[in-house]
């Protein structure tokens, strides 16, 4: 009797598949808690203890359990992605440094060596966006260097360890600028545009160790880039670096929730968007037809050319030369999609990326919409009044609902779902940014 054996040939689909199997599951699982998370978890308690005992007298109650409450939230954080831990121990460090050289004196940013090129908060988020920068350029050379790849891995992690630190300093250095200036940073356009290239990018660098891949690192870190590039150009611009009084609405414990709720949201989505853009570039790897890649190429110019469009004072030089290189580098993925396209993930795989990055958006968008409706009601005695800011969010929340009912109910997969979330990051960009432009409201904190 003769038996036949069965073999795959070994196409790249195939091998991503075996590696997968090797490494990939075994970096998302997660063993029982052990010795480690308990020091983890003592670490974290010592030091929102420190935060009550030293700075009680700058906190109200609410925002005294919310501290309490941020202990056990970090230390599942930690059990569940191991990396995280790392992380925030080292910005904890890092931080706490930078507090040792400040002591109560504010001038010493510009006095002492380590503040001033290092760890204020102004150096830290510039260290910031270069490494994030310089992680994209590695991220797309590692299409033909598996070593620049690797590069590009731990530069965002750098860049996320400098952008965290950033803000932790920053919030440190309003309370020296004064007991009315100090608040949580995520206040105003400059702030939140560092929390969401720290989010978007935090979500890519788990995503990349659960499916042991880094292929999408170019794709997603270029709209984390995109993200460092207008915060540059405003901070330079406007001076938006500037720690600035909150105005009375702002000055609510609601802010700590409501903010990072919702850019957990617009980073997950956007993160959504540029691995669509990627399954579209596999999709079309093998096609020579320009026609089937016209609407890529038009959607993927049309997000480029968004900043442009949200300007108000006319077209300006940096936003053209912006557009421009963006435009390029469209067409320059999609010149190279062959080669792009066998170093990517299956379909299959980017697909559920794709959907689990949706997912975990719309979760934390819609806890983002309630928790804004709450604060709502205690600043201005009404849940709802359809301001502009309001009416938008609730657009991209009926969005990424109707996402995610067509692919529960009705399957969607493929080029439709990868399409839509393309377009997503349309509606997306217009709800963060373009309301502030055009739309006045009771939600405009963030106009240029």
């Amino acid at each position: 009797m003769s038996t036949t054996t069965t073999t795959h040939s070994p196409t790249p689909d195939n091998l991503w598949q075996d590696s997968l199997s090797e490494t990939g599951d075994s970096r998302a699982q997660r063993g029982r808690p052990d010795w480690t998370d308990i020091v983890f978890f003592l670490l974290l308690a010592a030091g929102a203890g420190f935060a009550l005992t030293r700075f009680s007298g700058a906190m109200d109650y609410y925002e005294k359990i919310i501290l309490c409450g941020t202990v056990p939230v970090l230390a599942w954080m930690g059990w569940l992605w191991r990396p995280l831990r790392r992380l925030m121990v080292a910005c904890a460090i890092a931080a706490g440094l930078a507090l040792m050289l400040y002591g109560n004196d504010l001038a010493r940013a510009e006095q002492v060596f380590f503040l001033k090129y290092l760890f204020s908060s102004q150096s830290a988020i510039l260290w910031m966006s270069a490494l994030f920068a310089l992680a994209m350029v590695c991220y797309w050379i590692g299409f033909f260097s598996p070593t620049a790849a690797w590069l590009g891995t731990a530069l965002t992690w750098g860049a996320v360890f400098a952008g965290v630190t950033g803000l932790l300093v920053r919030w440190r250095e309003g309370h020296l600028m004064g007991p009315d200036l100090g608040h949580i940073p995520v206040s105003n356009l400059y702030e939140v545009f560092v929390l969401f290239a720290l989010i978007t990018a935090l979500f890519y660098l788990y995503y990349e160790r659960k499916y042991a891949t880094r292929a999408l690192g170019g794709f997603v870190l270029l709209v984390v880039t995109s993200a460092v590039v207008f915060l540059l150009w405003y901070s330079f611009t406007r001076d938006a670096g500037q720690i600035q009084p909150l105005v009375p609405a702002l000055k609510s414990w609601w802010m700590k929730l409501h903010v990072p709720a919702n850019f957990i949201g617009y980073g997950t989505f956007s993160l959504a968007a540029m691995v669509g853009f990627a399954y579209l570039v596999k999709q079309h790897g093998q096609t020579s037809s320009w026609l089937k890649l016209a609407p890529l190429f038009v959607l993927g110019v049309l997000l480029c050319a968004e900043p442009m469009v949200f300007r108000t004072d006319g077209l300006s030089a940096t936003w053209m030369l912006y557009f421009g290189i963006g435009a390029v580098i469209v067409g320059a993925i999609l010149l190279g999609r062959r080669r792009i396209a066998a170093a990517l993930p299956p379909l299959e795989v980017l697909d559920d990326i794709m959907y689990r990055a949706i997912a975990i958006g719309f979760a934390f968008f819609t806890v983002a919409t309630i928790l804004g409706a709450l604060w709502a009601a205690d600043a201005w005695g009404a849940y709802w009044q359809w301001d502009p800011k309001e009416t938008w969010a609730l657009i991209v929340w009926l969005n990424y609902a109707a996402w995610l009912h067509m692919r529960l109910i009705k399957g969607l997969r493929g080029t439709m779902a990868a399409y839509w979330a393309l377009t997503g990051l349309l509606i997306t960009g217009f709800a963060f940014l373009g309301v502030n432009m055009f739309l006045s409201g009771l939600h405009s904190y963030g106009q240029l």
